[in-house]
């Protein structure tokens, strides 16, 4: 069977957020530190990223840091990010530049998982048709309307594909409109599922706790995708990654190491 070669966790900055955020009805009042992730996967025909993490501008330049931010408090404090956090500083650790990265799979459009494409100029960009939509129309204030500017030169998809050879696209809306998790065939180890932001916590799988933000508030919409990736998880002896939890990002051997 034909697998990906590599995969690597990039830790693009961090949030400091009320826990209801990622757990629906959950956490009122504590508030957690949580990783924003991005994923570099090598496969036998291509590189890939699977989200890009902030627009680093926005958070290193106070006026704007203030315009984008300031209004989410206090919900949400400004994600943290150094300048070493930023996708093409890991690329290079690497050797790479972006004109090595092939496609960019983006799981969904909101801030802290769209706003890094302006530090890859000229990648093929991969998102759901159903997900641009929802963006457009303004409903998601997740969502920056700089960020999708550029969207003209995205390749628009339409539910489940192979993305490259041993990745896999597999649809779990209901955070967002056109969410995307991502199923990652290894050479060595057992397959990864990419949760994406439809499950921020492992809690929210052991659980079966919808995240706190559902598009349209449909919960029953995002508890079917939560529930779909445990079960694909136990069809497919896959390890179930969530997004946005510390302890388990923690347990991941640091950067230049790999997943294979």
């Amino acid at each position: 069977m034909s697998r990906a070669l590599r995969l690597w966790p990039l830790l693009t900055g961090t949030h400091r957020y009320e826990k209801l955020v990622s757990t629906r009805n959950r956490g009122h009042g504590l508030y957690i530190h949580a990783p924003i992730l991005a994923y570099l996967i090598e496969t036998p025909n291509g590189r890939i990223l699977y989200d890009v993490g902030c627009n680093y501008a926005k958070i290193a330049t106070p006026v704007l840091r203030a315009k984008y931010f300031d209004p989410m408090r206090p919900l949400f404090d400004p994600p943290e990010m150094s300048n070493e956090q930023r996708i093409p500083r890991y690329l290079a650790r690497l050797g790479l530049t972006h004109r090595d990265i092939d496609l960019v799979f983006l799981g969904h459009l909101h801030f802290d998982h769209a706003g890094g494409l302006c530090d890859l100029p000229g990648c093929e960009v991969h998102v759901q048709r159903d997900e641009l939509t929802a963006a457009q129309s303004r409903e998601d204030d997740g969502v920056f309307d700089d960020e999708i500017a550029q969207s003209t030169s995205w390749q628009l998809r339409h539910g489940e594909y192979q993305v490259a050879t041993g990745v896999h696209a597999i649809a779990t809306p209901g955070h967002t409109a056109g969410h995307m998790s991502m199923l990652v065939e290894l050479p060595k180890g057992r397959p990864v599922i990419l949760c994406g932001d439809a499950a921020d916590l492992q809690e929210n799988l052991t659980d079966e706790v919808a995240p706190g933000y559902c598009w349209q508030d449909n919960e029953a919409l995002a508890l079917a995708s939560i529930r779909k990736l445990n079960a694909l998880a136990r069809a497919e002896n896959a390890e179930l990654w969530p997004n946005h939890d510390f302890a388990f990002f923690n347990r991941q051997a640091p950067f230049p190491a790999w997943r294979d």
